[in-house]
């Protein structure tokens, strides 16, 4: 009882921080858009008028919510600090804190059910955990010092390298954590290289700006080129990151034999898409854009799409004798009893009323399947995870086994009775 009080308590701190995740990623990703999108949509003033004048580098009008608005940028700063100057960094924080709570929450409180798969790689917990933090710190560092270095005057050099550092860093991941967890470490990584950037480069550089500005000095133009830079980096960060958020509720890429090379094609696709917007509120329209991503998440979805299963022979029960030529006894296939028993080893562990896997509360999404008649209810379910996608039992826990499987596969084609 105590157990599951613990695992019912982190269930709801879970859903909580999630939430709160969620909501400020929201907020910073919604940011991190407009911002670009101004940037990209300003017009510069007419020589000679009063904002020229000013030092006003572009302007635009907009209307919204029932009011227009007249946002302005400077080509440095303005002549006088204003009073009431808005910063943009909480959202950033609440961000990453959140997510990095849930890694905590979700993956290194149960590492051995969410991290490990022994099947990739024979690691115990706190060496998948100094794994997932060791990327963390390695992500952020390589990224920061190929910005500084001189690769990072060539934006376009600079986005290739690092592309394919991430890929690289996606192949290594999945090869030593489970390929769910390998997935969001990848997120956890390029999210730590954009809260990296708002903390380390954009809000030090915007703050020495606005110092500068106090003690009535002239204000250094290089800290808004790299605040800048690095801003723009965090907008295409973000269609792959959120597609990594949400990629734990799909099996059929993480859990992929090539799921490395999944996530270095929708990766790849997002932030095709992603330039293609910046572009379109600069004034260029360029279709290949999009048209590019959306082929390579089509091509993707072809290659992983399911094989039907092929029929197998009979198999016996799990406690059927080998017969005296040492083959197994033959027994008709699809039989419920069975199918019932294996079921009850390798899934009604997490899934059912009240889970006897420790660090499981509840049943996962709510599927529960000890018996019969919730057996054949979540059959599709049962059919794509464990026979198609091979995505469950989490990280093989309950060391179900091919042939088990393949009977499940063989039931489910004959009729799921």
């Amino acid at each position: 009882m105590d157990a599951m009080l613990v695992a019912y308590g982190v269930d709801w701190l879970n859903l909580l921080v999630r939430w709160l995740h969620l909501i400020a990623g929201i907020a910073w990703i919604g940011a991190s858009f407009y911002f670009v999108w101004l940037d990209n949509s300003i017009r510069p003033p007419k020589p000679g008028s009063d904002l020229a004048k000013k030092g006003v580098s572009g302007e635009l009008w907009a209307v919204h919510g029932g009011g227009f608005y007249n946002p302005q940028k400077y080509l440095v700063a303005p002549a006088e600090l204003p009073d009431d100057l808005h910063w943009f960094k909480w959202e950033a924080y609440a961000t990453w804190l959140s997510g990095f709570a849930m890694l905590f929450i979700v993956y290194y409180f149960n590492a051995s059910a969410m991290m490990i798969n022994k099947d990739v790689a024979d690691l115990n917990n706190w060496q998948a955990i100094g794994v997932g933090l060791g990327t963390l710190v390695i992500g952020w560092t390589v990224y920061d010092l190929l910005c500084r270095s001189p690769l990072g005057k060539r934006d376009g050099l600079l986005g290739i390298i690092m592309y394919l550092f991430i890929v690289a860093a996606a192949y290594v991941l999945t090869h030593l954590l489970s390929g769910r967890a390998a997935y969001i470490h990848v997120g956890a990584m390029i999210g730590t290289m954009m809260v990296g950037n708002v903390l380390m480069v954009i809000i030090p550089g915007q703050r020495k700006l606005v110092e500068a500005m106090r003690v009535g000095k002239s204000p250094d133009p290089i800290y808004g080129k790299k605040a800048k830079q690095r801003s723009v980096h965090n907008n295409y960060f973000t269609l792959p990151v959120l597609f990594i958020m949400i990629s734990n509720h799909y099996g059929m890429t993480y859990s992929h034999p090539y799921n490395w090379l999944i996530l270095a094609a929708i990766i790849a696709a997002g932030a095709l898409i992603r330039h293609f917007f910046n572009l379109r509120h600069a004034g260029r329209v360029s279709i290949g854009y999009p048209i590019a991503g959306v082929a390579l998440l089509l091509a993707v979805a072809i290659a992983i799409a399911p094989s039907p299963i092929k029929p197998v022979a009979p198999v016996a029960k799990l406690d059927s004798p080998l017969g005296a030529a040492g083959t197994t006894a033959a027994a008709p296939v699809a039989d419920m009893a069975h199918i019932q028993e294996i079921i009850g080893q390798r899934c009604a562990t997490c899934h059912s009323a009240q889970p006897t896997q420790p660090g499981f509360a509840t049943a996962p999404a709510g599927v529960m399947l000890q018996t019969p008649d919730l057996i054949r209810q979540h059959a599709d379910k049962i059919y794509q995870q464990a026979v198609q996608l091979k995505a469950m039992p989490l990280a093989n826990m309950t060391h179900i086994t091919d042939d088990e499987r393949a009977l499940i596969g063989a039931w489910y084609t004959a009729g799921a009775k």
